[in-house]
């Protein structure tokens, strides 16, 4: 049974919930019953993300209210090339000559030199990339874990050094648009930036990162007519309007997620997981 706790950004788009997720429920029934002790209990930091009310930059309706987040943890950093190297080798299911197409498209792991090594350029500390969603969530259920929902992503991600929601500062502002501004075919850095607030590190500055109700983020191309109120008509319940629409650091990664599919793999595409409740102390 899903729990009630658990924040949703968005209702789930029919397209997910008729395909992607009954593929993914069978298959990651079976990751999670054969996941062993060691992939389970990786030493990995999960930092504790507090309760709270919340507005996304996605509206779902004029006037919207804050939406509530119960507590939850969250990886301090990606998942690692070093960290995925180690779930393949203990889920041969997940190597990029076994997976099949339909839960990971002709690129993933495909910059890694064989099925279960990294090879040259491919540094064990840089966040793995070109996994798919399916993929993504098949790791996070070996680790006891989920994806986040997109509401929990933004919540964590809204978070500088020092403030809870540092979105109206046109300095974090500032820095985010620094990294959208570079080009994408730089070298990948690793893990282990500046933490934010809570010790949640590389949210922003590294990769995109994968979140669990990415099919639902369905925007519209043009954000002069977000206000339309005829856009409903065509493009159902599932069609957002922005706020906040100087944060394009942020309504960029909702215009890639919504553009996906779950099989598909990038470049710069990783992701990390989130457990419900706060750590145990």
């Amino acid at each position: 049974m899903e729990n009630p706790d658990r924040a949703k950004s968005v209702t789930r788009s029919p397209r997910h919930a008729a395909g992607t997720a009954l593929l993914a429920s069978c298959l990651l029934g079976a990751i999670t019953l054969a996941a062993n002790a060691s992939a389970a209990g990786a030493e990995v930091e999960y930092r504790d993300i507090p309760a709270t009310t919340f507005i996304s930059v996605i509206a779902t309706e004029e006037g919207a209210r804050p939406q509530a987040i119960a507590a939850y943890s969250m990886r301090s950093e990606p998942v690692t090339n070093a960290q995925f190297l180690a779930f393949v080798g203990e889920h041969p299911q997940w190597r990029r000559d076994r997976v099949p197409s339909v839960f990971a498209d002709s690129r993933y792991l495909s910059h890694w030199q064989d099925v279960e090594q990294l090879g040259v350029g491919v540094l064990p500390e840089q966040p793995v990339t070109r996994v798919s969603w399916f993929a993504a969530e098949a790791y996070c259920a070996s680790e006891q874990a989920r994806l986040p929902t997109w509401l929990e992503w933004e919540r964590a991600a809204s978070a500088s050094d020092n403030r809870d929601d540092a979105r109206s500062d046109p300095v974090w502002r500032q820095q985010m648009l620094d990294w959208y501004a570079k080009p994408s075919n730089n070298v990948l850095g690793s893990v282990g930036g500046q933490p934010n607030l809570y010790g949640v590190r590389d949210l922003h500055g590294l990769v995109w990162e994968w979140v669990d109700d990415y099919a639902a983020m369905m925007v519209t191309a043009d954000s002069r007519g977000q206000n339309d109120p005829d856009r409903l008509k065509f493009c159902g319940a599932g069609a957002m309007s922005m706020r906040g629409r100087d944060n394009y650091a942020l309504l960029m990664r909702v215009a890639m997620l919504s553009s996906l599919k779950a099989a598909d793999t990038t470049n710069n595409l990783g992701f990390r997981c989130v457990r419900d409740g706060a750590v145990a102390p």
